[in-house]
């Protein structure tokens, strides 16, 4: 049977230090599960192909997650359960300084999406989430840009960022770059995802027109 290290629904143990990303603690079958989503795409995904891979039967499968879209709603239950909980400890890592607030929360998603790969890809799948699954995991997405858009709003008010542009654009202008690692990043590639995050920091401070003095 499979293991169940993390049962459906369940957040993974983080460490306290949000720049850590451990390898992570999934059960066989949402592992396979989230292989066969980031690959194939959830509606080109069976469960047979889910059970096969397990080496479970489909009756057994269902003992554990009774459908495909179960399965996909905790993977990305898990998703934003990482991404919440390490976007609010490094902004409170910041203090009361916009600029390293930002700093943090971009370099916290960027080793995210790189760390994750996989499942920060998932988040393309919110087309395949059905009535309030959908709605759930959008409402939590969005807090994410929420955090996100008010830090450059405090940013601007304090002076700190010079950007004259729309804070909901550069909050939406960021977060779409960084989401874009995902895509691209490869753990075997030239950069870490330390380095990376970095530039992307860097990158943000850019966008928001920072002021260094």
């Amino acid at each position: 049977m499979p293991n169940r290290a993390v049962p459906a629904d369940a957040v993974m143990n983080l460490p306290a230090d949000w720049r850590a990303f451990p390898p992570l603690e999934l059960d066989d079958i949402l592992a396979v599960a989230l292989r066969h989503f980031a690959r194939r795409g959830y509606h080109a995904t069976t469960v047979r192909a889910i059970a096969k891979d397990v080496g479970v039967t489909i009756p057994a499968l269902y003992y554990y997650y009774d459908s495909k879209q179960h399965m996909l709603v905790a993977l990305l239950n898990l998703a934003m359960d990482i991404v919440e909980a390490k976007v609010t400890a490094s902004v409170e890592d910041a203090g009361d300084d916009v600029v390293a607030q930002l700093v943090n929360l971009t370099e916290a998603l960027a080793l995210y999406m790189a760390n994750y790969r996989e499942l920060a890809f998932l988040d393309t799948e919110i087309r395949s989430l059905e009535g309030e699954n959908r709605q759930v995991y959008a409402e939590r997405r969005d807090r994410t840009e929420k955090t996100l858009r008010s830090v450059v709003e405090a940013g601007v008010a304090s002076g700190a960022f010079t950007t004259d542009a729309d804070p909901k654009m550069v909050s939406r202008f960021i977060l779409n770059a960084v989401q874009g690692i995902a895509v691209w990043f490869r753990m075997d590639g030239p950069e870490s995802p330390e380095s990376v995050a970095e530039k992307y920091s860097r990158l943000a401070l850019a966008v928001v027109g920072a002021n260094r003095e």
